[in-house]
């Protein structure tokens, strides 16, 4: 039994190797065919590398320092102001930390700010969304449709005079820069430092739109951590004006009551009572002023405190990281692609022949 198995083996081995050499011989009689795809498809390849645009990608890297905590007298002054009735600001909140501020980086309103950025393009003056048109060929054949003839994206312009056509514009470059060539995120999760990537055909787009878009974040960034503490010292200091003017007032009023009660007969001190009233004035709105100025300085350092740092760490630098399709290349994977696939539709078509026959 066990020589008849053996046999067996060695029967479908030699069938298999007897295949093989039938399907290689069959093979050689058409390499003329073979051959001939394989340099159809290395001429295609080539055309490919010739007409793909290479890419640029330009990286900016860049940490964030966020103070956190009161620390010593300055957090005792802020329990004290807390006390009075008076926000000084505290800590902005943990809201763009980790994945949410790379989403920040990606979300439409911060592209969308970023393409209205001015860059002087061609010797002129423009937006970065018409410098990504034109890069793009997106305005060819617009000026045959009335609703596209005239729309531009001037530099810095206001977005909420946006017509509709406009917010559609926007949104076709927004879905075609955030899924086609930005990527935002860290290198490493041990690590807090934040890197974009912007991948463009054009090297200066890629630049300007990367160096923009950071800029962009960091200030919307910078505002809204700060945003409280900012407008609790613009309070205050509204307070401040408005009591040192009834101070100066109260000033004034009590040199006037003292003038007319020059030389008074000290019997008559009921005359001397406006001059009294406007004395109290005078201390009540001092100890007001002075307790506000105090809290005025407290929240100016409350603001700097609260007010984030943004370093970058590396600008993307010309000429930037170049990725091409190169000409060899496309030769080799063009004509080994080809011939592999007439490789196959021989085998195919023979192996139909047979069965029909």
């Amino acid at each position: 039994m066990e020589n008849t198995s053996v046999e067996n083996e060695e029967i479908s081995l030699k069938e298999l190797l007897q295949k093989v050499q039938k399907w290689y011989k069959f093979l050689l009689t058409k390499w003329k065919v073979i051959v001939l795809a394989g340099i159809i498809g290395g001429a295609l390849g080539l055309t490919y590398s010739l007409m793909k645009k290479p890419t640029y990608t330009a990286t900016l890297s860049f940490v964030l320092e966020d103070e956190k905590g009161g620390g010593g007298g300055l957090g005792s002054a802020l329990g004290l102001a807390s006390s009075l009735g008076l926000d000084l600001g505290g800590s902005g909140g943990n809201i763009f930390t980790g994945s949410n501020l790379t989403e920040l980086f990606k979300s439409r309103r911060m592209v969308e700010q970023t393409l209205l950025n001015s860059v002087n393009y061609k010797g002129k003056n423009t937006s970065l969304a018409e410098m990504y048109m034109d890069i793009n060929n997106m305005k060819k054949g617009w000026e045959k449709k009335p609703k596209l003839a005239k729309i531009i994206f001037h530099p810095e312009a206001n977005r909420n005079s946006f017509t509709r056509v406009h917010d559609s514009i926007m949104g076709v470059l927004y879905n075609r820069l955030s899924k086609g060539g930005l990527t935002v995120g860290q290198r490493d999760k041990k690590i807090a430092i934040i890197s974009i990537d912007m991948v463009s055909s054009d090297e200066l787009f890629a630049k300007y739109f990367c160096e923009a878009l950071a800029s962009e974040v960091g200030k919307f960034y910078v505002e809204t951590k700060s945003k409280k503490a900012r407008l609790n010292m613009a309070i205050l200091d509204r307070q401040v004006d408005s009591i040192r003017r009834e101070l100066n007032g109260s000033i004034t009023g009590v040199a006037v009551a003292n003038d007319n009660t020059f030389n008074l007969n000290p019997a008559m001190n009921v005359r001397r009572t406006p001059s009294a009233k406007r004395q109290v004035d005078v201390q009540a709105n001092t100890a007001i002023l002075t307790e506000l100025v105090k809290q005025s300085e407290l929240a100016k350092v409350t603001l700097r405190k609260e007010t984030p740092l943004i370093q970058v760490i590396d600008r993307p630098i010309l000429p930037l990281p170049k990725e091409g399709f190169g000409k060899a290349k496309g030769i080799l994977i063009g004509g080994f692609l080809a011939g592999f696939l007439a490789v196959l539709i021989i085998m195919i078509r023979r192996i139909i022949n047979e069965i029909m026959q």
